[in-house]
């Protein structure tokens, strides 16, 4: 795109941003221009459309962000895409919260990892971009954030790119069956069938991924297993893409016992979010402890989601950050009724990413 630049009399800055003519203007801008109304939403500037020119005026600042807006959209269209106002309200997003990073909202959304039944698997945010590169250039990949961010979901379409691109022999799918005591013996049913509910989340993202009616032979062959924590204990797993999901429910030594099952050929991925932890009381989460265990081990690393990576109804987005907003100054009250500040906390490490 080419823009004119001239001086407005009523606001700092007017830009006129040429849309290229292989541009359906339909397409950028939506049925009802949904998407111009969401540009003027994002970024306070006047929006005038002739034909394909499109004149921006208001602050320097925001014309510049606005027309950057326009830039990443019209590049996504030529990938091939369409937009919607889920698309228009991410890109956005990215370019008010972009510092100093030189990534394009349109590459992260542009990114490709899964195709199924006309269906692609995309990063959404910039972090979980940075997630999926993570576990492309690590053998242990730890990704830690709250609910909704992708974490697990980004990891299975990886495992099952890998095993796609022959990468792998086999994915294996593991979640800690928390209440593998009493309360479980309670449950009606065979082993099986009372560890199943620990493990559907992992079969319906799965059923997003692989042809349905391909599953039970994938199962039956061994080619993809999904199996709670304790039966990969005394294995050792090669050529296999292995992915534990809900780490905040490993003990310290479930932990280890987990990590240490690596085989040649393999890669791992382990998400969890330490603010929902479901262990008894007093027991200490795997999860939380193991950054501090293995600060400095090469070819491992940590990766951060935050609220602005839920990738739910961006209502979830809205609650995460009430709740961290409450555990900071839930922290800072007890820290002033001890009488002191506790040192703070290491958040970036050799071999992490944040």
């Amino acid at each position: 795109m080419t823009d004119q630049h001239a001086p407005s009399r009523h606001s700092g800055t007017r830009h006129t941003v040429v849309v290229p003519n292989s541009i359906d203007m339909v397409s950028l801008f939506g049925p009802g221009d949904e998407h111009l109304v969401q540009l003027e939403r994002a970024f306070p500037v006047d929006v005038h459309v002739r034909g394909n020119r499109v004149t921006l005026s208001g602050a320097p600042d925001e014309v510049v962000l606005a027309e950057r807006l326009l830039d990443e959209l019209v590049a996504i269209l030529r990938t091939g895409q369409g937009l919607s106002p889920e698309t228009v309200e991410r890109v956005a997003g990215m370019l008010r919260q972009q510092h100093a990073s030189d990534e394009r909202p349109a590459d992260v959304l542009s990114l490709n990892i899964l195709s199924n039944r006309g269906r692609s698997i995309r990063p959404k945010t910039l972090n979980q971009k940075r997630y999926v590169e993570t576990i492309d250039q690590h053998t242990i990949t730890f990704g830690i954030g709250p609910a909704g961010t992708g974490k697990t979901y980004l990891a299975m379409a990886k495992a099952v790119q890998a095993l796609q691109a022959k990468q792998v022999n086999r994915i294996i799918l593991s979640r800690p069956a928390v209440e593998a005591g009493e309360k479980l013996g309670f449950l009606p049913g065979t082993l099986s069938e009372k560890i199943d509910p620990y493990l559907r989340p992992l079969y319906d993202a799965l059923h997003d991924m692989v042809d349905p009616e391909s599953i039970p032979k994938l199962l039956a062959a061994g080619t993809i297993e999904v199996a709670p924590l304790a039966y990969l204990r005394g294995r050792s797993l090669n050529d296999s893409f292995i992915v534990l999901d809900e780490a905040q429910n490993t003990t310290p030594e479930q932990m280890k016992m987990f990590l240490t099952r690596l085989g040649f050929g393999s890669k791992i991925v382990v998400t969890g979010d330490v603010t929902q932890v479901d262990l008894p009381s007093g027991t200490k989460s795997g999860l939380r402890v193991v950054e501090e265990i293995l600060d400095g081990v090469d070819d491992l690393a940590f990766v951060r989601l935050t609220a602005h990576d839920v990738v739910r109804h961006k209502l979830v987005g809205r609650i995460v950050a009430a709740y961290d907003e409450f555990d900071a100054k839930k922290q800072v009250a007890d820290e002033a009724r001890h009488g002191g500040t506790r040192p703070p906390r290491k958040t970036q490490r050799k071999g992490t990413e944040q």
